[in-house]
């Protein structure tokens, strides 16, 4: 029996899925490579019946789905959907997909790594066993510490929860600002005090991590004035999405020394342009996205982009289907 159709980038190309990852689809799929697709639209357009976003290699616009007749989900690699037109695709009877819960503990991990690897200059300390010209630590190499000290988390979802779960085993002090507050269970459980208000949160923390969705309301939700009411030896870190902080205003709180150092694994654009005055200062330590960047991770996300689509394909409904 012929095996449905998928739209995707060439496996292994720049941005695109690994090959390695290649066993999962081809298992249930014929994968029709972007490229091909582009180059010989009148052989494949009524063939293809799911597509797989995976980065923003394509776009997915009015064009591309008008050219697409037999199209039954958009099924995307990863939580966040904000490159996506969920009115305009649903429009066309197209279903849209994500992969919730698969990715937390691997950002979880990576916002606990960005925050150590911030607090004991492991950047630092790893250039200075590489390239040192004295065997001598300079004063400027002492850390901070960890342990004991106070996180503020702002937003407190599934990611921001986990975070909080790790952070209790330093001994940290916990505060963190959510829309809606968690059952007092839940605060309890990891140690974690609620601040109605960000103000507070800023003011009281060490350390500062940003765990939101990028929607309208959270957009620059970090700007000049958040960054003013930081302690100056705070440290900021987002592992969400590079548009929730105004860029601009932290390279003008760093150069200012507002607070003391920040940890990104998301910025705008990404990978940012070497030259951008943020890959510039010694205490800023920047990742070109790699919070779900694991073997473990990414083959289930792989999975559950494949469990969706086969549930397009079959007419039924999507395990993970996100509605405008």
């Amino acid at each position: 029996m012929e095996k449905p159709c998928i739209l995707a980038t060439t496996l292994g190309s720049p941005g695109g899925i690994y090959k390695c990852f290649s066993p999962c689809i081809e298992k249930h799929f014929t994968i029709i490579p972007y490229e091909c697709f582009v180059q010989r639209k009148a052989d494949f357009a009524d063939k293809i019946q799911a597509l797989f976003v995976w980065g923003d290699v394509i776009k997915v616009d009015q064009n591309l789905l008008k050219s697409l007749p037999n199209l039954k989900a958009v099924v995307n690699g990863g939580v966040g959907v904000d490159h996506l037109d969920i009115p305009l695709i649903n429009s066309f009877g197209v279903k849209v997909s994500n992969t919730p819960h698969v990715v937390d503990n691997a950002t979880a991990d990576v916002g606990m790594s960005l925050m150590l690897a911030s607090a004991r200059k492991l950047v630092e300390g790893h250039n200075f066993s590489k390239f040192r010209e004295s065997d001598d630590f300079p004063e400027s190499s002492l850390g901070t510490d960890v342990s004991g000290a106070t996180l503020g988390i702002i937003g407190m979802g599934r990611i921001g929860y986990k975070i909080a779960k790790r952070a209790q085993g330093f001994e940290m002090k916990i505060l963190y600002h959510n829309r809606n507050r968690r059952p007092e269970s839940d605060e309890r459980a990891v140690g974690a005090t609620y601040c109605a208000s960000m103000k507070e949160l800023l003011q009281r923390s060490d350390f500062v991590m940003v765990v939101v969705s990028l929607t309208p309301h959270t957009h620059k939700l970090i700007g000049a004035k958040e960054f003013a009411m930081m302690k100056p030896n705070s440290t900021f870190i987002n592992v969400s999405r590079g548009l929730v902080v105004d860029q601009d205003a932290l390279v003008d709180a760093l150069q200012k020394k507002m607070i003391r150092a920040a940890a990104l694994d998301v910025t705008y654009p990404e990978p940012l342009p070497r030259d951008h005055p943020l890959l510039s200062f010694p205490n800023v330590i920047v990742l070109p996205h790699l919070g779900t960047h694991t073997v473990e991770t990414s083959q289930i996300i792989v999975e559950r982009m494949v469990t969706n689509a086969l549930a397009a394909v079959m007419g039924g409904q999507l395990p993970d289907e996100v509605k405008a």
